[in-house]
């Protein structure tokens, strides 16, 4: 394996063609497509698949471009310290359940990048997609929490799909709701004072197992029910509806949520909130730095860390 391989795939994955990328490195189609050929013979895997309108990554590749993709980052960086070179684009994919921390995170790190090239993606997104983008090496970090009720099941497909599961915090049920709803004189609520009010939930796709639910308690019958997808339709139903959904109890009014408020809710339960990465793969230095940004909004809220160690 030759470093100028792993140049010519990360442009071809790139760009998507073998023929567009054989023209912006200025070679030949046929001898782009033989260092391709090579580097899957040499590895013993198929890295591309070809189609009509292009090359995507099979499974197999995608893992691998992961490994390829950390090289290439310390190639760059001994560049750019001994020869001066531009930093290389910098590239980071995080998937979560709907959190005002894991946002909030999100946006410091990238005040803090210090390129004027990056490539980065939030994925705000359903339960079983998270696990599935660490799966395929489409996200570097996840985002979600567990309890009793999920746990098993959750540790089971972590498991099958060699994932790490790493505590952040513990939580307490709280209640999110909008700051002119009658409820939020009182300093705790019991799930008798929701009754009347619509119960607020994240849909979850084709899967819609009480396990893949973000919301703790899904598992309780509600009179009113109303299933959205996103963070900003939930908070504009609990201003218009008077609706409720049941969190972590982190509210960052950094990012316009100054509408809502944080009740505890009084039940015997709890949640674990943290974040997932594959087994095979070593954390990359922004990720980490993601991490840390993450811990330190959490601290914010005066929870305490459960494991400082990436």
């Amino acid at each position: 394996m030759r470093l100028q391989q792993l140049k010519y795939l990360e442009k071809v994955v790139a760009v998507g063609s073998i023929n567009v990328a054989a023209k912006e490195l200025f070679l030949t189609q046929p001898s782009l497509s033989k260092a391709i050929k090579e580097l899957e013979t040499e590895m013993g895997i198929q890295i591309l698949r070809r189609q009509q309108t292009g090359v995507i990554l099979t499974n197999d590749g995608r893992e691998f471009m992961a490994y390829a993709n950390q090289i290439l980052d310390q190639v760059n960086l001994l560049d750019q310290k001994y020869k001066k070179q531009l930093p290389r684009k910098q590239a980071f994919s995080v998937s979560a359940q709907h959190y005002a921390f894991v946002v909030h995170a999100f946006v410091e790190l990238i005040k803090s990048v210090n390129t004027e090239e990056f490539q980065f993606t939030l994925r705000e997104t359903e339960t079983e997609n998270i696990i599935k983008d660490l799966d395929s090496f489409k996200s570097e970090i996840g985002v979600l929490y567990l309890n009793r009720f999920n746990q098993k099941v959750l540790q089971n497909l972590f498991r099958d799909s060699n994932l790490e599961f790493h505590p952040l915090f513990h939580v307490q049920p709280h209640v999110f709701l909008s700051r002119d709803n009658p409820l939020t004189q009182k300093k705790s609520l019991k799930l008798t004072d929701l009754s009347d009010y619509p119960y607020l939930s994240y849909e979850q796709g084709d899967n819609n197992s009480f396990y893949f639910e973000e919301e703790i308690l899904s598992n309780q019958n509600y009179k009113m029910n109303v299933k959205v997808s996103d963070r900003a339709t939930i908070f504009n139903l609990m201003v218009g509806i008077n609706g409720y959904t049941i969190s972590s109890g982190i509210i960052s009014s950094d990012l316009n949520d100054d509408k809502i408020v944080s009740i505890p809710l009084n039940v015997a339960e709890t949640s674990t909130i943290g974040w997932l990465k594959h087994k095979q793969m070593e954390l990359s230095p922004i990720a980490q730095a993601y991490l840390e940004f993450l811990k330190e909004h959490i601290r914010k809220y005066h929870f305490e860390i459960l494991n400082n160690e990436l």
